[in-house]
Formats: structure tokens, sequence, C-alpha cells
């Protein structure tokens, strides 16, 4: 019994250890922690503890994400979902783009790398094929967890009563207005407008016509330049609306196009460190081949396999980048210095698990408060202090490598 306890107290303070080194300072990863240590408290097992944990992180990183876009005819809607998925329009994975309205029906595009964000591009509303009062009544709105209603001029009749029936179904809809950078080229020509004022009186414009819905606001945005006006303001505002099982798939999915989205995937992967480190080091396993650690080597690699993906290091993004910035590849790459530079695989991951680490020392009263009490958790194998550390070493360098191709693409 005195050997239990031992070995438990020595894993809480390898916990706190590891909680000492977090710059992940969100206020997140302490509902996380709480949740953990809830868990723990509330079953007979290590084992079991692990399951439920286990169980979170598998729907947290498979929920599925559908993203509506839909409006007026000719207001760029494939091309948004285009620039959502960060593909160029000529690309054979494309929504197909034209003059005329080429959408004849709902039809569902994958994200290219998470295929559990899914982009709808819908009919044009007011159309001969597609009268607004149809429109509503034709399309399953539990489909969609978020509209966005689209247009290239101002908003109209059609589109107020589709927000207002998409608001009466309880789901999240924004109102954008596309092609601002064509707008903004054009008034420019016409008189001494500066870009500020330009945008301020299409802003203006549009909700104008929206006031039966309490002024809502318009986010102006170019679907070819999603790092200027209001795009950012739109993901942030997703961020913020959705429910928190829904805010990972969105930060995922989204093109690295600046530092503030990367700096917002590295947060929301930072969140997810303590359920991870739990779900893979918590349980004693058989030490991982080549190495004299134990844990469960499938969540580390999927857990850097996703942190890969959404930072846009993997080859199909990178391939992208270089078709959007007119770069090649080889730049992108030479400038990575990481253990991950080709990739997350299990060599890579083996070697990258093999490197010393050094754990500092620090206090255990914090987690010793949270864990009073409980006597499931175990520490067989390698700590969830030391997994902990791995995770969050692994998105540092990893991160250095996204700043580094941000920096070669001239996005930073």
């Amino acid at each position: 019994m005195k050997k239990k306890q031992a070995v438990y107290e020595d894993s809480l303070k390898q916990v706190a250890m590891a909680r000492s080194r977090n710059v992940y300072t969100d206020p997140d990863s302490d509902y996380y922690f709480r949740e953990i240590v809830d868990i723990y408290k509330s079953s007979s097992t290590t084992e079991a503890a692990t399951t439920i944990i286990k169980g979170k992180l598998e729907q947290l990183q498979n929920v599925t994400l559908n993203i509506a876009v839909t409006g007026m005819a000719e207001a760029g809607k494939s091309t948004l979902v285009n620039a959502i998925r960060g593909i160029p329009n000529n690309d054979p994975r494309a929504a197909p783009t034209g003059v005329t309205e080429t959408t004849m029906s709902p039809i569902r595009y994958d994200h290219p790398t998470m295929p559990n964000v899914k982009i709808w591009d819908l009919p044009g509303i007011g159309t001969t094929n597609h009268q607004a009062k149809n429109f509503i009544k034709q399309k399953k709105f539990e489909t969609y967890d978020v509209f966005i209603i689209i247009t290239s001029e101002r908003f109209k009749e059609n589109d107020v009563l589709l927000a207002k029936a998409i608001l009466k179904k309880k789901k999240l809809y924004y109102f954008v207005r596309s092609k601002i950078d064509n707008d903004i080229y054009a008034e420019q020509q016409l008189s001494r407008l500066n870009e500020a004022q330009v945008l301020a009186n299409i802003r203006w414009d549009c909700q104008k016509y929206l006031r039966d819905l309490g002024n809502p606001k318009v986010f102006l945005i170019s679907s070819f330049h999603l790092e200027k006006y209001d795009f950012p303001d739109l993901v942030t505002t997703l961020r913020e609306d959705l429910p928190e099982n829904k805010k990972l798939a969105l930060i995922q999915s989204l093109l690295v196009y600046s530092m503030g989205v990367l700096i917002m995937k590295r947060k929301q992967f930072g969140k997810m460190i303590w359920l991870t480190a739990f779900g893979a080091g918590a349980i004693a396993l058989n030490p991982v081949p080549g190495l004299s650690l134990a844990c469960d080597f499938g969540i580390l690699l999927s857990f850097f396999g996703k942190v890969h993906k959404a930072f846009g290091l993997d080859d199909e993004s990178l391939h992208r980048l270089s078709v959007r910035v007119n770069k090649p590849v080889l730049e992108f790459k030479s400038a990575m210095t990481s253990q991950f530079r080709d990739g997350v695989n299990p060599g890579v991951l083996t070697k990258f698990l093999s490197t010393p680490l050094v754990t500092a020392s620090a206090t255990v009263q914090y987690v010793m408060t949270f864990f009073v009490g409980v006597g499931t958790l175990a520490a067989g194998g390698i700590s969830v202090a030391t997994v902990y550390h791995l995770l969050n070493k692994g998105i540092k360098e990893m991160e250095k490598d996204a700043k580094a191709v941000l920096n070669v693409a001239h996005l930073l």
C-alpha cells in the first residue's frame, strides 16, 4: 500500500513539474485539466479513466463541421468555397466557377487535409431555378452548422428572408460581402477616397438593408486575399460562436495565411496537450520498440500528424502554398529545421521520443490540491509529465518551422 502511494505521489510531482513549464496559458487548458481530475475521481481504475479520456480525444479530433456557403447567383460562392479549402479555382478538385449559375443542387466539398470539415456550395437564391421560398423549404437546414450568406453587391430581400429562416432553426449565419478588392480598385479610379473610406461606404451600404435583423455585422472579404480585410475577423467570430467541440475542426482546417492563424492553431492544440498526455501516458504499457519509454505510440503519432498538417507543413499544404505565392516548395523545405521537416511517421517519431529530456524542479502543491483523494492515477512506464513535455516540445519545433515557411512566403 505504501509503495502504491509513493508511486502515486511521484506521478503527481511529475505532472506538477510539467505544468510549471506550460507555455500555453489559455484558460481552457485549466478546463481540460480539471475535467481530467474529475474523470479520475469518478473512475474506479486508471484503465477506466484512460478509456474515457481517449474517447473524448477521439470525439474532439473527429467531430464533423459543415459550413454552407449560399447567396445570390454570381456572388462568388464557389470561389469562396475554394478559398476556404485552400485551393485555386483551376484545381481539378475545385468547385466550378463561372459567370452563370453553376450550382444546381447542394454540393459537398471535403477539405483536402481535414476530411471531417465539409464545405457546401449551395445554389444561388433568387434565380429562376431557386426562388427563395422554395429554397428554404427544400434545403435540409439541420445538415449545416454554419451558413455564410454572400453577395458581391448589396444584400436583398431574399438574403434577409434566408437569414430569418436560419435564425428560426437556431443556426449560426454570417453576412459576407465579396470581391472587395475589385470594388476598392474601381472606386479609387473614380474618386479620391482612400481604402478605409471605401470599405466604410460599402459596409454602410450593405448594413442599411439588414436593419430588420438588428444590423448584424457584414464581413468584407476578398477570396483571393484572405489575409486582408475582414476574413480574419470572420474566423475569430466563428471560433467564438462555435461550440467547443467544433472549434478544433475549424481551426485545424484553416489555411495558414498569417502569423495570427498560426498562433490560433498553436493555442488550440496547446489546449489538447493534457488530454493527450493522460491518454497516452497514464497506463503502464510495454516499451515502444527502439525506446526505453512506454506509452500509447498511436495517440502520439496521430496528435503530431494532425499538428503537422494543421500548421501547413505537409507536402500537400506546401504545394498549395507554392502555387498561391509563386515560390518553389524546395524554398519552404530548406527553411524548415525541425525533426518533423520531412513529415510525421513512426521512424521520425521514434527518433524524436528518444531525445534526452531535462526536467525542471517545481512545486507540487498546485496539482496536489486537485488530486487529493484520487488513488487511481498510475505512474507505470513513461510518466504523464514526460509525455506532456514531449508534446509541448514537438509543437514548438513545428511552430518554428511554420514561422520559417511564412517568412519565405512573405506572409509574416
